[in-house]
């Protein structure tokens, strides 16, 4: 995380063991990839903090977008998102945890007429570049994922409470109009401005944007153990053009793939992860051996996955009975 909006009002909250809540969302179309896990190790996080989670399945957005079936996104989601999500440690049967579709969620789609009502055209193709050529669903979604943002403020959920959104820093515009449609309807629901914290996207094994679509840079959940090992022995890394230089010249971990993914995945310990670096740094490790051990690492993780993956989908499908 490098930047925030606002999360200075949830610290004595948190400190305080105070009544908060996180909301993400997933769009059910692609598969999931290692660094959708970033968002997932936050939201735990939270959840260990005390928040109440709302996770939105957007199925309406996926239509729009993909033009997927809800009962397609339904099963996708179940069977790649869900599942990863509690196999990576997310308890989504507890109690103060919402797990919803967006087109079955009636107080969603009311608070979304509501919310229209206080947007215009202008508005819209200001944020999101809608000219006269776009689809009125393609218009409408966004105001669905204001109301996402919002819904864990509503009655149903225990009113008015200050709620953090964790993206990319390329979803702030939606953020901020979500944060003014807060405050129209703020003598009507009592809403608080959502919060936000903006996380850094992760490096693709290639060195370019780790993307669910170039299966070449990204590490899918999905993929056996073997496969990840051999994806991660074959990354970029920040290493020199020789051995020599290596030794001279020291290695570049700030451009590494490998040293990206000991810190946000692999490593716990600040202390060996910053051993590494300066070991890196001045030339003492090599990136062969660096990605060995990254591999074995990343190899032990995915094994371990695959057997809670086998559990999760069960659990996943009882979200929904």
């Amino acid at each position: 995380i490098f930047g925030h909006r606002d999360f200075d009002k949830l610290v004595p909250l948190i400190n305080g063991k105070k009544d908060f809540g996180v909301m993400t969302g997933m769009m059910p179309s692609g598969q999931m990839h290692i660094g959708h896990k970033m968002v997932i190790d936050q939201l735990k996080w939270y959840f260990e903090k005390g928040a109440s989670l709302s996770l939105s399945i957007a199925d309406m957005e996926s239509y729009a977008a993909r033009g997927i079936s809800f009962e397609k996104a339904k099963e996708i989601a179940i069977n790649e998102y869900l599942a990863n999500y509690i196999a990576l440690g997310l308890d989504l049967t507890a109690d103060n945890v919402n797990v919803y579709l967006q087109s079955q969620n009636k107080t969603l789609n009311d608070l979304t007429f509501k919310i229209a009502k206080r947007v215009n055209f202008n508005n819209m193709q200001a944020i999101y570049g809608f000219n006269a050529s776009t689809n009125i669903a393609h218009l409408y979604v966004p105001l669905v994922q204001v109301a996402d943002i919002l819904l864990p403020q509503t009655e149903e959920f225990g009113g008015p409470k200050q709620v953090v959104v964790p993206v990319g820093v390329d979803q702030d515009p939606h953020l901020r109009l979500t944060r003014d449609i807060a405050a129209k309807l703020n003598e009507e629901y009592g809403f608080l401005a959502p919060a936000s914290t903006y996380h850094r996207f992760l490096t693709g094994l290639t060195g370019d944007k780790m993307s669910s679509s170039k299966p070449n840079t990204a590490i899918y959940l999905n993929e056996t153990p073997k496969q990840a090992e051999k994806k991660v022995k074959s990354s970029k890394t920040g290493g020199r053009e020789t051995l020599d230089e290596q030794k001279e010249l020291g290695g570049r971990p700030d451009e590494c793939v490998i040293y990206e993914m000991l810190v946000y995945h692999l490593v716990d310990d600040d202390k060996e992860l910053e051993k590494i670096r300066e070991e890196c740094k001045n030339g003492e490790l090599m990136c062969g051996h660096c990605k060995v051990h990254a591999a074995e690492l990343m190899k032990d993780f995915f094994e371990d996955l695959k057997v809670k993956q086998e559990e999760s989908v069960e659990i996943a499908e009882s979200l929904f009975d």
